[in-house]
């Protein structure tokens, strides 16, 4: 590929996979957020180096969505191009390894399916990540996990395309992770993850799973759209007991409101705008800081052009 595509070579290219000003609230699972300048799906390696050399040579940014969990897109959008990986990164490859097995997965699979074919296969180490919305790529970003565990306990590697463009893979012991943390350049698009699993018992794995279902069924929102967890857990605290105390369960702006069912939620009842859940954020850390003294840090992503 050429590597100073142009507009008119990467519309021939890309086709209508290649948008202008695509509403994001389409693409997030809060139902929120302005449209993207440009918005673009890849289904290579190759594609993504095409996408990275045009917004380098146009001189504008280029911000990567997964599956849309754990972002707020701001109202007036994003300027510059938005980049999603298609179908091809949404793939499984197992591998026995002596006595576990290795699963290489597409930066675009659903975790929710990597953790079920896991225990279709009564393979353990994935329970904590059943019903944790979004994609491999996406939980991998935030180090997603609950209940004890998360991704970075089973990581074997990652490949990536650098921001130069370069195909790297990546292994563990190489890469920093921390709650809620991963540590990758900025710029650098995730492609797919290398996991490692034992041999276990299949009623046990399959009562891990259960257990974790029907913990998040009786503490997770139901029925609006959400961005999952607002913010994150302090050192020693939970953040959702704190904003309880703090009298923000019910509280509302606009089209958005804390659940009633767990503080750290923030759910859309129709017609929500990324300024009323930005609105509900400040107000929640005001109040835990003046009531607590604790610095509530946001776990959802702030996306995009933001007016304050």
């Amino acid at each position: 590929m050429e590597s100073q595509a142009n507009e008119v070579e990467l519309r021939a290219l890309f086709g209508g996979r290649l948008r202008q000003n695509e509403p994001l609230a389409r693409h997030t699972s809060f139902r929120i957020g302005g449209p993207a300048d440009y918005w673009v799906e890849v289904e290579s390696p190759d594609e993504i180096r095409c996408v990275q050399e045009w917004a380098r040579d146009q001189g504008i940014p280029l911000y990567i969505l997964g599956g849309g969990t754990n972002v707020l897109v701001s109202d007036l959008g994003v300027r510059g191009c938005v980049l999603r990986l298609g179908r091809s990164f949404a793939f499984l490859e197992w591998k026995p390894n002596g006595g576990c097995t290795h699963v290489r997965a597409g930066a675009a699979l659903p975790l929710k399916k990597l953790v079920r074919e896991a225990v279709d296969r009564n393979l353990t180490g994935l329970e904590f990540a059943e019903g944790i919305p979004g994609t491999v790529g996406g939980g991998l970003l935030m180090n997603a996990g609950a209940f004890g565990g998360e991704l970075a306990d089973v990581l074997v590697a990652v490949e990536v395309v650098s921001p130069a463009g370069a195909f790297e893979r990546l292994p563990r012991e190489q890469l920093r992770f921390g709650y809620r943390y991963f540590d990758l350049p900025c710029g650098t698009v995730v492609t797919s993850a290398e996991f490692v699993l034992l041999p276990g018992s299949p009623s046990a794995i399959r009562a891990r799973c259960e257990e974790a279902k029907a913990k998040r069924e009786r503490h997770q929102p139901r029925g609006f759209p959400n961005a999952g967890s607002i913010f994150k857990n302090p050192p020693g605290q939970f953040a959702g007991r704190l904003l309880e105390a703090a009298g923000l369960k019910g509280y509302r702006v606009g089209g958005a409101m804390f659940s009633t069912q767990h503080a750290n939620f923030i759910v859309n009842l129709g017609g929500a705008r990324a300024a009323d859940v930005r609105a509900l954020m400040l107000e929640a850390q005001r109040r835990v800081r003046e009531q607590f003294g604790v610095e509530l840090e946001p776990e959802v992503r702030l996306v995009g052009e933001w007016r304050e």
